[in-house]
């Protein structure tokens, strides 16, 4: 019989339901009895311990609350007997590290397919990207993704406007009571409709599709923020699934296509990409488009003579994060990408764990692990910059957790923090990465992002990231423009529930049917086959490219 609590460290004072506990009921753990006073839903913890006011909560051994009022034994923690604290930090409180490397033979001579670049980096998509340096361009962009995607047949299956033609000749016909009176409409077969529908117009074989991102920033706000909009976007023109580029600008904006050039070359002075630059105010509108037009379509002609070819796992680049999250997250997905983190860094390969809001109450375990201390005090000024921005702003980490959060247990954000690090696995950091910095060494990396699932999603690829690990409690349809996003369930229920969005699942580890370890072998086992082609993310299915870039300053 399944589990029906677990205690997830040896000196927690809170144990996790894994099914709903009634009130009444009579819970044996570990040589000890609890009866449960007030029911507890699966997800959300009730305490070991009576508590007094101002008492401690600790969870995966770490502080994650502070009692607001007393707590019986069996009761469980809510918003109104709980409040955010946690343990304080610094670099004068480091304490030595030891890490037992996994076990990776299984994994040593393993390969994918992928796109090999001048640069030496791997690609798992052979994109074209089209980018605006400015919002002003975004009318064209669009323009131009229709005529792109409707002509070489990378635009998305015509599901919706099919139903509203056929609700519109019925309305014409005078058949409102018809239409009252309908079904809902059947969905498609998803992975039917893509390979069997539109991939077999496509007449760029070897093209994976032509990406085209829209923003509202490049002008009228702070110079840093289009500082900053230029790193993003020379990293995303950079990043191994782009193998060329089209860049539209008005010219008149601070973000300049000099300014663009430089960061690219900058990044990465190996750069030997196309990438073909247009001023609208050169001349007119027309001539601007119809000369886009002319190169990216030479450009895609070019780029589709590149084939995959077999390349080490040591050439994954793995994005780590985590939205939509509950009470399970940081027990079953997260913990299962963080083994996955664990075994891609002894191959050589790199991980990125982003989110540094949801890093807070896990910032010692986070400095004890990175050796470097230049590298340690990067991560203390990143984290304390942001903090003090987010209280300045009236707000705080401590807010972090949203309603969907809270309803599935994640009461504080000390507790979520504590189970989205588990996303990192237990190595050694190795570098940490401001927004926008590209990832360069082997291992994990830490990158500061916001907790905003695209803003993160975005700023990794836009660090190198050629795919993205994205757990969900909640369900979450979140993906990127050029980094395929693998949509992890930490529960069962959700795959049933959203099937169309989630990739892969984590559930068998609450049900007791795999270990955390099982579960991330499994999970990098499909990860090969997605690297090299041989499947494809729902979000990729669903055409989900989403592209927000982190706005730091004011406009002006």
């Amino acid at each position: 019989m399944p589990a029906q609590v677990l205690k997830v460290h040896p000196d927690d004072n809170v144990i996790v339901a894994l099914r709903n506990l009634p009130a009444g009921s009579t819970i044996d753990f570990q040589d000890e009895s609890f009866t449960l006073p007030i029911g507890v839903d699966a997800k959300h913890k009730f305490v070991t311990e009576d508590l007094q006011t101002g008492q401690s909560v600790h969870m995966y051994g770490v502080t994650v609350g502070k009692a607001t009022q007393p707590i019986r034994r069996g009761e469980p923690i809510t918003t109104f007997n709980l409040k955010h604290d946690a343990d304080r930090y610094g670099l004068d409180k480091r304490r030595p590290y030891s890490y037992t490397l996994p076990d990776v033979s299984r994994w040593r001579d393993r390969t994918f397919m992928g796109y090999h670049r001048a640069d030496g980096r791997v690609g798992t998509r052979n994109y074209w990207l089209v980018v605006p340096l400015v919002f002003c361009e975004n009318r064209n962009i669009l323009i131009l993704k229709d005529a792109f995607e409707r002509e070489l047949g990378y635009a998305q299956p015509d599901t919706y406007r099919d139903q509203v033609r056929e609700l519109l000749s019925l309305y014409q016909h005078g058949d409102m009571d018809v239409i009252k009176k309908m079904q809902p409409f059947v969905a498609p077969d998803q992975n039917h409709t893509l390979h069997n529908g539109q991939a077999n117009k496509r007449p760029f074989k070897n093209v994976d599709g032509i990406k085209f991102l829209t923003h509202e920033m490049g002008c009228g706000g702070t110079r840093q923020d289009s500082g900053y909009l230029c790193s993003l976007l020379a990293g995303m023109i950079n990043n191994p699934n782009v193998a060329g580029a089209t860049v539209l600008s008005l010219g008149c904006q601070h973000l300049q296509t000099g300014m663009l050039e430089k960061e690219v070359k900058r990044q990465n002075p190996h750069f030997d990409k196309p990438l073909l630059l247009f001023e609208q105010q050169d001349g007119t509108e027309f001539a601007l488009m119809a000369q886009a037009v002319k190169e990216t379509f030479l450009g895609l002609a070019h780029i589709n003579k590149i084939e995959r070819k077999p390349a080490p796992l040591s050439q994954l680049c793995v994005g780590l994060k985590c939205g939509g999250s509950d009470g399970f997250s940081g027990i079953s997905a997260n913990p299962a990408i963080g083994h996955l983190s664990d075994v891609l860094g002894a191959l050589g390969g790199k991980t990125v764990l982003a989110e540094f809001p949801e890093l807070c109450g896990a910032e010692q375990d986070m400095i004890d692990r990175t050796a470097d201390d230049a590298k340690a005090r990067k991560f203390v000024d990143l984290m304390e910059t942001y903090s003090a921005q987010a209280e300045a702003a009236g707000s705080g980490f401590d807010m972090n957790p949203s309603p969907g959060n809270i309803k599935d247990g994640l009461i504080t954000d000390a507790i979520k923090s504590a189970g989205a690090a588990k996303k990192g696995g237990t190595a050694p950091v190795v570098d940490v990465l401001d927004y926008a910095e590209p990832v360069v060494a082997p291992g994990l990396s830490l990158l500061c992002t916001p907790g905003n699932d695209v803003e993160a999603t975005t700023g990794m690829a836009g660090s190198g990231t050629n795919l993205i690990l994205f757990t969900t409690g909640l369900g979450t349809p979140t993906g990127n423009p050029i980094c395929p996003v693998v949509k992890i369930s930490t529960n069962t229920a959700l795959l049933r529930r959203m099937p169309d969005v989630i990739d892969f699942d984590s559930g068998p580890v609450i049900e007791g049917v795999q270990t955390i370890e099982q579960n991330g072998d499994d999970l990098l086992e499909w990860l090969i086959q997605l690297a090299s082609g041989e499947v494809t993310t729902k979000a990729e299915q669903l055409g989900q490219d989403d592209f927000i870039p982190w706005k730091r300053g004011v406009s002006l």
